[in-house]
């Protein structure tokens, strides 16, 4: 017991001592706390730029699967927690139809401690940053967590997709990345031209142009298991070093460790396939089509005659925030006529899933 206290101890030092490697500057800003605002209209989605994916040509009647293993970073909160509950639910339906590369599942809790759905979710339990250390930006937690994982458990699949309490399968996911590339969903708000001097502090011209910085976050993507190895730690430390530097704070916002993380995948070489077919976000994507997931970060709202009222609470709403104490009750009431297919698919999905979760709410 006592070997184990002081492997933990010298562990600790050294991830503290890893965290802090590389911090550039050590004021601090206030954080944005608001959402990266919505798309107003359809071409502002149409220009992200889009990468067609290479035919798959190792399925030919080998079938051979190239799996890859499906990683949620989360707190302990009821607002995280209901969500990978909602959120696995699907995984295992979706994992066993057929075109599925999902093979294992992780729920990295980083709260440091377990909780009473350890038997319900597959988890890994990580330790949070040290106190102060993600100056009330808890997604600074996101990728040491990863780091934790990727170092000490046991990962059969050769590629990870990283994905979020709030994302919905909505279809089995085969394996996007190809030939060493990742696979990512391209955000239109994820600007790299547009903050090239700021960005520069973090990857500079001799590394290559802007444009090797791909408008990703770090999720969802699925990317080779030891390219993520080598990106997680840099990942972190520009993701800290980002949150120290006022102008950087400023520039991002919410959005920091998203730029964190296309920033370590450019300076790793790691290209992505943009592949825009990944998710749909509702209200703004109103069809499912062949999207794999819904993520639902934002609000749906609208009055009963089925028209959109974002912005201003609707007559009918689903918002995930609406929820942050205490868990969505089953049975959620169905959007009025005239509501998008993404929307009224998002909480159908949800309905099910509360309604076969055993103990909902508890």
């Amino acid at each position: 017991m006592g070997c184990g206290n002081v492997f933990f101890t010298l562990l600790i030092s050294f991830s503290v001592a890893l965290i802090t490697y590389n911090i550039i500057i050590s004021s601090n800003a206030p954080l944005k706390q608001e959402l990266p605002g919505p798309s107003r209209s359809s071409s502002s989605i149409i220009v992200d730029p889009i990468i067609k994916m290479p035919v798959d040509k190792s399925r030919g009647g080998s079938g051979s699967k190239r799996l890859f293993h499906t990683a949620v970073t989360a707190s302990d909160s009821v607002y995280n927690t209901w969500q990978c509950r909602v959120m696995y639910y699907w995984f295992k339906k979706m994992k066993e139809t057929p075109n599925s590369d999902m093979g294992g599942f992780t729920r990295i809790l980083h709260s440091g401690k377990a909780d009473k759905h350890m038997n319900e979710i597959p988890t890994f339990v990580a330790q949070p940053l040290p106190s102060g250390m993600d100056q009330g930006y808890i997604v600074l937690n996101r990728p040491w967590a990863f780091v934790q994982w990727l170092q000490q458990a046991d990962i059969k699949e050769d590629y990870i997709l990283m994905s979020e309490p709030d994302h919905i399968i909505v279809k089995p996911i085969p394996n996007l990345s190809r030939d060493g590339l990742g696979a990512a969903f391209p955000f239109f708000y994820i600007e790299p031209k547009k903050y090239e001097s700021v960005l520069r502090k973090y990857f500079p011209e001799e590394k290559g142009p802007i444009t090797d910085i791909d408008p990703i976050g770090n999720s969802p993507v699925i990317v080779g298991k030891e390219s993520l190895k080598k990106i997680a730690p840099t990942w972190m430390n520009v993701s800290l070093a980002m949150k120290k530097d006022p102008e950087t704070d400023k520039a991002f916002g919410w959005v920091l460790e998203m730029y964190a993380y296309a920033v370590s995948s450019a300076l790793h070489g790691v290209g992505n396939i943009l592949y825009k077919d990944f998710m749909i976000q509702p209200p703004w994507d109103t069809e499912v089509g062949k999207k794999f997931i819904i993520h639902y970060t934002y609000g749906c709202d609208y009055n009963m005659k089925g028209a959109l009222t974002y912005g201003k609470i609707g007559e009918w709403r689903f918002d995930k925030r609406s929820y942050d104490s205490v868990a969505p009750p089953r049975n959620l009431p169905l959007p009025p006529p005239g509501v998008p297919e993404s929307v009224v698919t998002l909480v159908k999905m949800v309905n099910e899933a509360t309604a076969n979760i055993p103990n909902w709410g508890s």
